[in-house]
């Protein structure tokens, strides 16, 4: 469910990051970007155990786009395989941390058995309340506004709505993060300036950061004087200045 904003707010309570560089950081010593990749899944732990120590209740994570698929087989079978990975040897850390962690991103192209891993962490964790993690997994926010508003769509068609009762909340509904707040703010590593079709809908009001530092070098230090910075920007929402 969406949260509105208010004005003035300057608690970062939901964090969404954009975790870029990874390859990079591995071709610049000279490794396979794979290399990267799991040196970042490492950096993902270090984060997370942090983020509630730094106010932070949501924590979304974007770590595959549906457009990622267009990388080399060798890479995304390398990619979901760190996934598998990262989901088995965290669950029971998560659980004993009070982690919550979930998935949003169409699930029908992934790997059976690494579907029965995301939904068997998701039940685990489903009753936790530390922190909130979400892991974007063959996630695009334009493949998510379509099928939200194709069931819409459906719906409509067969007389369960009226399309004149159709807002920005009902569509809010559909969505894979209907029931997450806004984010607060987006940080993207690595330098790009890109949103990368990562939570088009939701992000509408978020403050964004972006920093030159490669996913795997992301620290707990950087990430705090992010927030820090956060904390000292007004958000209008859209009205002005008192």
């Amino acid at each position: 469910m969406a949260a509105a904003g208010t004005a003035g707010a300057r608690q970062a309570g939901h964090v969404a990051i954009i975790m870029d560089g990874n390859g990079r950081w591995a071709t610049n010593r000279g490794w396979p970007r794979l290399v990267g990749h799991r040196k970042g899944a490492e950096r993902v732990k270090e984060i997370v155990r942090a983020s509630s120590d730094l106010g932070i209740g949501w924590l979304t994570l974007y770590a595959f786009s549906t457009e990622n698929w267009k990388r080399s087989t060798e890479e995304v079978l390398g990619l979901m395989a760190i996934f598998a990975r990262y989901i088995q040897r965290e669950a029971e850390g998560m659980a004993r941390e009070g982690v919550r962690m979930r998935f949003i991103g169409d699930r029908s192209r992934l790997d059976p058995k690494l579907q029965r891993l995301m939904a068997g962490i998701e039940a685990k964790t489903a009753h936790l309340k530390r922190l909130n993690l979400t892991v974007a997994i063959n996630y695009g926010g334009r493949d998510e506004i379509v099928r939200a508003l194709r069931g819409l769509a459906c719906d409509a068609a067969e007389g369960r709505i009226d399309p004149r009762d159709l807002t920005e909340a009902a569509i809010s509904a559909r969505l894979d993060t209907h029931d997450l707040p806004d984010p607060d703010l987006v940080i993207r590593t690595s330098g790009e300036t890109r949103t990368s079709n990562f939570l088009p809908w939701q992000a509408a009001y978020a403050e964004y950061e972006f920093t030159e530092t490669l996913w795997p070098d992301f620290s707990t230090a950087e990430l705090a004087a992010i927030l820090a910075r956060f904390s000292n920007r007004e958000r209008r929402f859209g009205g002005v200045k008192a």
